[in-house]
């Protein structure tokens, strides 16, 4: 009897390859038509009128004011997650397929995914950064 030279260890290890692409296509699918989606985080947002009414409360401007950061970075933070799925379900297909074998267009995309991620990562560190900033002037 011939040894297996590790022929079925890779067939196990494609087809479980293959069952977690398919978890991450289920979830992507999954996510984007759920309330967390990017799209519908978005949707969901209150004026200031909703704090303050139509008087002057500086309190209340200032509770609208940290509610459209927290706002913000939600339906940032959403958009991140879809793209780091979405990027996951490429490379467990590059995986699977093999990563010459890869589609000019899903490479591109990959790398179109990666780059973004890694601007929203850029923003949301220099806005911490301007935050911090700002309550430190303002003594908090």
């Amino acid at each position: 009897m011939l040894p297996d030279m590790g022929g079925s260890d890779l067939r196990r290890g494609l087809e479980a390859l293959k069952t977690f692409k398919k978890r991450v296509d289920t979830l992507l699918t999954s996510f984007e038509s759920s309330p967390g989606s990017s799209q519908k985080v978005a949707m969901h947002t209150l004026s200031q009128a909703s704090f303050c009414g139509q008087g002057d409360f500086a309190e209340a401007a200032g509770l609208h004011s940290q509610y459209e950061r927290v706002h913000e970075r939600i339906t940032s933070l959403s958009k991140s997650l879809a793209l780091q799925i979405e990027a996951m379900q490429i490379a467990v297909h590059g995986a699977d397929v093999g990563f010459d074998k890869l589609d000019d267009d899903l490479r591109r995309r990959f790398h179109e995914i990666r780059t973004e991620i890694n601007d929203q990562l850029t923003d949301a560190q220099g806005d911490e950064k301007r935050t911090d900033h700002k309550q430190v002037k303002a003594g908090y």
